[in-house]
């Protein structure tokens, strides 16, 4: 072998360890970028799962309180419903009673609105028609007790049921209805213990 072709595989040699120390240099660095990516992705895979997992139980949290109170309005609205119906049919039963029942109701109802004062209780087409005979001395005597007098109008008020007392400028309308609007939370809140305790 000549002094040349030494050179040539010395420098042949030389190439192939050079070569194979940056291929095993790039292996290594391939290695050390494959293993930190790795540890990276695991990294934001477990960030990303432990952050879904507080979103999940907080969603699922929501959810539950929305269904909850979706839930409560439900039976809110429910209950409130069966007091209206409740109201109503009472207003209809007070309405049917026999005439001496009904009027003696007036009577108290009248009772508790009288005022020292010149005033006169209208019905309405269907009540004036049925009053019956001595109502309007009895109005008269518990009107003496308040220190007034009390008349009953001739003309039909404007109301189903019940009746409106009017004192100068100042008319109070007692037909069952109105009185049951004008107490509606006590009513509520009365109606709403006797059905639901």
């Amino acid at each position: 072998m000549s002094g040349l072709d030494e050179i040539l595989n010395l420098i042949e040699t030389q190439q192939k360890q050079n070569e194979d120390s940056i291929i095993k240099a790039a292996v290594s660095k391939a290695n050390a970028i494959k293993a930190e990516g790795d540890a990276k992705a695991q990294k934001a895979y477990d960030d990303f799962m432990k952050k879904s997992a507080a979103q999940a139980e907080k969603d699922y949290e929501n959810a539950c309180n929305s269904a909850d109170a979706a839930m409560k309005r439900r039976i809110l609205a429910c209950k409130v419903e069966l007091i209206d119906q409740a109201v109503e049919k009472t207003v209809n039963r007070l309405k049917k009673l026999p005439d001496k029942e009904y009027f003696e109701l007036i009577i108290k109802l009248a009772e508790r609105h009288m005022r020292p004062e010149q005033g006169v209780i209208s019905f309405g087409k269907d009540d004036l028609s049925r009053i019956p005979a001595g109502l309007d001395s009895r109005l008269a005597e518990l009107a003496e007790k308040s220190g007034g007098k009390i008349t009953i109008s001739k003309e039909a008020a404007d109301i189903e049921d019940g009746f409106i007392l009017t004192y100068g400028l100042i008319s109070e309308n007692c037909s069952f209805r109105s009185i049951i609007e004008s107490e509606k939370e006590a009513v509520r809140d009365t109606a709403a213990r006797v059905l639901f305790g």
